[in-house]
C-alpha cells in the first residue's frame, strides 16, 4: 500500500453535521477498497480562489490514508458522486 493525501473542498451549503457525515463516508469509501485513513483534519471554511459551481467559499478537508495503487481509480469514483464535494485533489505522497 502507498501513502495518499486527499484535499476535498465541501459545499458551503452543508453545515457541520454534513461535513463530519462526509468525512465518514469517505473513511468507509477507503475502507471497502482495502485502505486505511490515518488522519483527517478539517481545515475549516476558506475563500477560493475562484467561483466552483456559484460558490466563493468552501469547506477544506485533507485526509492521509494509505490505498493499493489499483484501488485509487474506484475511490476517486465514489468521491466524484458526492454532489456536496466541489472538487478534490488525491496524490501520492513519497517517502
Amino acid at each position: 500500500m502507498r501513502d495518499y493525501e486527499l484535499v476535498a473542498i465541501i459545499s458551503p451549503e452543508v453545515d457541520e453535521d454534513g461535513v463530519s457525515e462526509i468525512v465518514e463516508k469517505v473513511t468507509k469509501s477507503v475502507n471497502s477498497h482495502g485502505g486505511e485513513v490515518e488522519e483527517v483534519k478539517k481545515w475549516g471554511r476558506r475563500k477560493l480562489a475562484y467561483p466552483i459551481d456559484s460558490f466563493m467559499e468552501g469547506e477544506y478537508l485533507l485526509a492521509r490514508l494509505k490505498l493499493a495503487p489499483n484501488s485509487v481509480r474506484g475511490l476517486e469514483e465514489d468521491i466524484g458522486a458526492s454532489g456536496d464535494i466541489l472538487r478534490y485533489l488525491m496524490v501520492k505522497v513519497d517517502g
